[in-house]
């Protein structure tokens, strides 16, 4: 798993898993799979899986990279507190998972809370049929610190 920021602006998680090390071979297993682990947390609170593409693809004017030929949001909830108001501009959480001829790529924004970036690097690790290397930052020159 990689971390970087997108647009030098957005702290991303970016995992790109090929067919042959994964144990699900399909996106809509894979939101199943991360809808599981949501439910399974003490603190996760499932929402919705969201099909980007399709909703892209409907829009005029649409762009879709030909690579992609799925993308699909898994919506979900972590609020352990509500400190204040402001807080739920960052909520709910989502993940991110593409699937492209060779490989799923599944992605996420770094949360402000460590217990929930644990827990969704964790859950998308948990997807290699193999043991998972060990958590790398995409380009140390310009990504945070992996926050654990």
């Amino acid at each position: 798993m990689k971390q970087s920021l997108l647009h030098e602006r957005y702290p991303l998680f970016v995992l790109r898993l090929e067919r042959s090390e994964i144990r699900v071979q399909t996106i809509d297993g894979i939101c199943d799979y991360f809808r599981d682990c949501i439910q399974r947390h003490r603190c996760g609170q499932f929402i919705a899986v969201f099909d980007h593409y399709a909703h892209t693809c409907e829009l005029p004017d649409s762009e879709v990279a030909s690579e992609i030929l799925a993308a699909k949001n898994v919506l979900f909830c972590f609020g352990l507190t509500l400190p204040s108001p402001e807080i739920l501009g960052l909520r709910p959480r989502s993940i991110g998972v593409t699937e492209l001829a060779d490989q799923f790529v599944i992605s996420f924004m770094e949360a402000p809370m460590p217990l929930a970036n644990a827990a969704m690097e964790d859950w998308a690790l948990g997807l290699r049929t193999a043991e998972p290397e060990p958590f790398a930052p995409a380009d140390t020159q310009t990504s945070p610190p992996p926050m654990h």
